[in-house]
């Protein structure tokens, strides 16, 4: 039996779960639903919620329903938070409503629209480094927008320049040397 699919999920104060179709899931930050395949159901007893299989043919799609579920009930209730950085002299980024706005050492500006859901904060840069922290509560979302934003200017192995995750490692790469010809 699925090992992920047999714990049970605790369900913190505030969310409301309506078990259908699908499993829609209610809090503080917002509402998602979570598709049930067939032969997967869910049932909620004593503030946790349990998901069940019929047969070992589900056993993959148990241990990800499961999973969704309780992305689901943690966004709800607390959220998620991402965190990238910006390396490099004169790269910046500045989020005005809905629209951040990128300098990146490119010939023009990049402005990347937020979704809705996802919220971004810069913080104040320090030693080249500008930190920018992206919430919400949608966990897919908010690593999709995050990675897009990482893509728009990649780490760049030689000069350690670029988007890049907070805690992210970099193995630095040594640039050419010598007089190279005869």
């Amino acid at each position: 039996m699925s090992r992920v699919g047999k714990k049970p999920i605790p369900l913190p104060k505030g969310v409301k779960l309506t078990i259908g179709s699908e499993l829609l899931v209610e809090g503080p930050k917002g509402k998602q639903t979570v598709p049930l395949p067939k032969g997967v159901s869910v049932r909620q007893e004593d503030g946790t919620l349990h998901v069940t299989r019929d047969t070992d043919k589900q056993a993959a799609l148990h241990g990800l329903t499961r999973a969704l579920a309780a992305n689901a009930v943690q966004g709800v209730s607390t959220g998620f938070t991402r965190e990238l950085a910006i390396f490099g002299i004169g790269y910046r980024c500045e989020v005005k409503g809905r629209i951040a706005t990128f300098a990146l050492g490119y010939s023009h500006p990049i402005e990347f629209y937020l979704p809705d859901g996802i919220d971004m904060k810069v913080e104040k840069p320090a030693n080249n480094l500008t930190p920018l922290i992206l919430t919400g509560s949608d966990r897919q979302a908010l690593g999709q927008v995050a990675a897009k934003m990482r893509g728009l200017r990649p780490p760049d192995p030689y000069k350690n320049k670029g988007i890049r995750y907070v805690g992210e490692v970099l193995r630095k790469k040594v640039g050419k040397t010598g007089a190279g010809g005869k």
